[in-house]
């Protein structure tokens, strides 16, 4: 009986036979190998024009349907327990786990066709609705709690807190840093001028207590001079230079200058 196949219709040799298998109606545990290779062989033989690659796992397939057929002609070989060993057991194994997978298959792509015609309505709750929250039971949250496990969870965040602190730097002290205040320098040093009349740059430099209060003085200095309450002179070039009040003796007035603190 010759026998027309189309390639497109099999996924593979396991499914050729598969279909070869149910299209002969016989029993997947006693396959008759020879009539289901002679099947095979023919439509083997019409693949001349297919790929490579395809060809080449259907011939191998039939090899190994060639290489049963041979052992099932001779004489059956027997296990370690005595048991008569089929030839087919092996292709049969595979036969089921493929039909398995294959079958699994069709369901899913029918439960996917199913889902194509299902629709679902968009959720129309109300908001009020969406907020709403199961009321806490007290009596459930505090189910087996008591006032000694109470303290000790009070006593381990206390400990925790504790350890936290860093046993050395939580002893120091905060350094705050006094602002420097432009006005009151100026008053400084315009007082100093009037007490001593002359008196060395470098000599009221000296008297500062640091590189602010010596920047804030220098600067007290220069408003003085704008003012023309002082005058500063130097006779040779770096020179200590020498600051003298203009202000007449016993004719102090009283200075305004408004400044913002440094």
């Amino acid at each position: 009986m010759e026998l027309s196949y189309k390639l497109e219709t099999f996924e593979g040799p396991l499914d050729l036979l598969l279909h070869l298998i149910e299209k002969n109606k016989v029993n997947i545990y006693d396959i008759p190998i020879a009539e289901i290779t002679d099947q095979y062989l023919d439509y083997v033989n019409h693949m001349e024009e297919e790929s490579l690659d395809v060809v080449s796992e259907f011939l191998v397939m039939a090899a190994t349907l060639l290489d049963i057929k041979a052992r099932m002609l001779l004489p059956k070989e027997v296990n370690e327990d005595g048991e008569e060993e089929d030839p087919r057991a092996e292709l049969v194994a595979r036969l089921l786990e493929y039909k398995t997978y294959k079958y699994m298959s069709m369901e899913l792509k029918d439960m996917e066709l199913d889902a194509d015609k299902v629709f679902y309505k968009a959720p129309t709750v109300p908001k009020e609705v969406e907020r709403y929250e199961q009321p806490v039971d007290l009596d459930v949250l505090l189910a087996g709690v008591t006032l000694g496990k109470l303290q000790k969870i009070f006593e381990a965040v206390m400990r925790r807190q504790q350890d936290k602190i860093d046993p050395v730097r939580s002893t120091f002290g905060t350094i705050k840093k006094e602002p420097v205040s432009l006005e009151e320098k100026i008053a400084s040093v315009l007082g100093y001028a009037r007490k001593h009349r002359k008196f060395s740059f470098r000599e009221m430099l000296s008297r500062q207590k640091d590189k602010t209060e010596v920047v804030v003085t220098f600067l007290a200095l220069l408003e003085l001079m704008k003012v023309g309450k002082i005058h500063l002179t130097q006779e040779h070039l770096f020179d200590d230079m020498m600051i003298e009040t203009l202000e007449p003796e016993g004719e102090e007035e009283e200075l305004e200058i408004q400044v913002e603190d440094i």
